[in-house]
């Protein structure tokens, strides 16, 4: 049995979780918040003691782009990568840049203690998102005509946006909310969440 040492609200842990619900993989996710003895265990598995941490036989892997992208090797079907090089190059540059322009920023608002600097992400965020509203409507998924790690990456941290107090409405980004909606509706996307995630939304 596959696990995923995860935590209930983690914005690298639910890309994993994403991943992991698309493709139906069969794992243990073992949730540190209720498991002492998990929070232990991570610590002899993972040099820095972090999640998403995944063990597969003998095999442990961290690092959120190191387990997504083993999984969608392991398991091909359906892929979540375009199978020729110049495709997965272009889709891995749209990753990198995400990762910059909005991940990144997601990072600092849940876990830094500045407020200047918080504020600062939340605006860097906001305003990214709403002048990159063309991008989300060039195909049905990110520079993709499938669902891929692009969208597993981004979706997660957009599902986070009432939690980061940053609102964008169908008028200052209409393509954006069109994408949000659909993804968010997936079957994989909600079997994604856990209850803390879900709670992010309970009242839209």
């Amino acid at each position: 049995m596959m696990a995923l040492y995860s935590s209930e609200n983690c914005l690298n842990c639910h890309r994993v979780r994403f991943v992991l619900a698309e493709k139906g993989i069969n794992v243990e996710i073992i949730h540190v918040e209720q498991d002492r003895a998990a929070t232990a265990d991570l610590a002899e598995l993972n040099p820095y003691g972090e999640t998403p941490t995944l063990v597969d036989r003998d095999m442990v892997l961290y690092g959120t782009w190191v387990v997504t992208e083993y999984l969608d090797e392991r398991y091909p079907h359906p892929p979540l990568m375009p199978v020729d090089p110049v495709s997965r190059s272009r889709l891995r540059l749209a990753m990198y840049r995400m990762h910059r322009d909005w991940i990144e920023a997601g990072q600092i608002i849940e876990t830094s203690g500045g407020e200047k600097k918080v504020a600062a992400a939340k605006k860097q965020l906001r305003d990214s998102l709403i002048a990159a509203d063309d991008f989300f409507g060039l195909t049905p998924f990110i520079l993709n005509e499938e669902l891929s790690l692009a969208d597993c990456a981004l979706v997660p941290l957009l599902w986070r946006l009432p939690a980061y107090d940053i609102n964008l409405t169908v008028k200052q980004a209409p393509k954006l909310n069109q994408y949000m909606e659909r993804m968010f509706r997936r079957d994989s996307f909600q079997r994604s969440l856990t209850e803390a995630e879900r709670l992010m939304r309970e009242s839209e």
